[in-house]
């Protein structure tokens, strides 16, 4: 975002704390928000979940993003007693079908698409967000669903430093921490697609010593077991065979070995079904914001 936006913004959230809590423009910006053009990049947009005890001259709350599946529903209301239990604010970008490449439906799992870096899209967004409510807007937690799945734990791989927790729900494609394979299936040439020699503190990406610090969650229904939506993407070598439950269970395993602990919750009785998982999310998240309040 550019001075003069921010400045826009910035002077939108102060009118807001003057007005009373019945006005048009405080209630329509306080609950589930209508969606919001991204600053950056308008072909990209978010909504927001902003709890009762947020006041637009307050104290920063914390942030909780959910990245959407293939399908684009965000599974907000999923969040909604949470985000008033825990005072958190939800944001939901969305990342539309169609982007540069009319047939396109995948673009954003992989964090890049044509010039589209959607890592950099995110942030903007929460920069943005920050700007018209109180938000923590440096550090965070993530969470995302079957393609949203991909789009966090790859996320991970680039900005550990800004999570504050990461929850990866049922992804159909994993990316590995092995050099002998190129981006999204391994990481031999992440500083090529990335353009990028390190993290902001001139060490190297990934960095596994961050990534160790953060809390993860792996999470996916025990009856996940169908294969035909996500194809053979890494080939027949992939460890632990070829179901959403092998692959996130591989994943789990391969950061194990890099030093990165994980909690797996296969959850009874359920299949890919998003909002059914949401009970696990919020259990693994519940400790780590009383950490944030304690």
């Amino acid at each position: 975002m550019n001075e003069d936006q921010i400045k826009t913004l910035q002077a939108w959230r102060d009118r807001l704390a003057q007005m009373p809590k019945g006005k048009l423009e405080v209630r329509t910006m306080t609950g589930k928000t209508p969606a919001l053009a991204c600053a950056i990049d308008q072909r990209f947009s978010f909504t927001a979940y902003i709890p009762k005890c947020h006041k637009f001259d307050g104290p920063e709350l914390p942030l909780l993003v959910c990245a959407h599946g293939i399908a684009r529903q965000t599974h907000l209301n999923t969040m909604i007693d949470f985000a008033e239990e825990q005072g958190c604010v939800v944001l939901a970008p969305l990342f539309p079908c169609g982007i540069e490449d009319l047939t396109d439906i995948h673009n954003y799992k992989t964090l890049v698409f044509h010039d589209i870096r959607f890592d950099l899209i995110l942030l903007s967004m929460i920069q943005q967000a920050s700007c018209i409510w109180r938000i923590r807007a440096d550090k965070f937690f993530l969470h995302g669903f079957s393609a949203g799945g991909q789009f966090c734990h790859r996320f991970f791989y680039l900005h550990p430093h800004l999570l504050l927790g990461i929850s990866i729900g049922a992804p159909g494609g994993i990316t590995l921490p092995r050099k002998d394979r190129p981006w999204p299936g391994g990481i031999s040439d992440i500083h090529e697609v990335f353009k990028i020699k390190g993290d902001s503190e001139g060490q190297a990406v990934p960095n596994f010593g961050e990534m160790a610090k953060v809390p993860v969650h792996f999470v996916v229904g025990e009856k996940d077991v169908d294969t035909s939506g996500i194809g053979d993407s890494l080939g027949p070598d992939v460890p632990g065979g070829g179901t959403r439950i092998n692959r996130i269970t591989a994943l789990r395993d391969a950061w194990k070995e890099m030093g990165i602990e994980g909690v797996l919750d296969i959850v009874p009785g359920v299949g890919h079904e998003g909002g059914k998982i949401a009970p696990q999310v919020q259990q693994f998240l519940r400790p780590l914001f009383r950490n944030l309040h304690s």
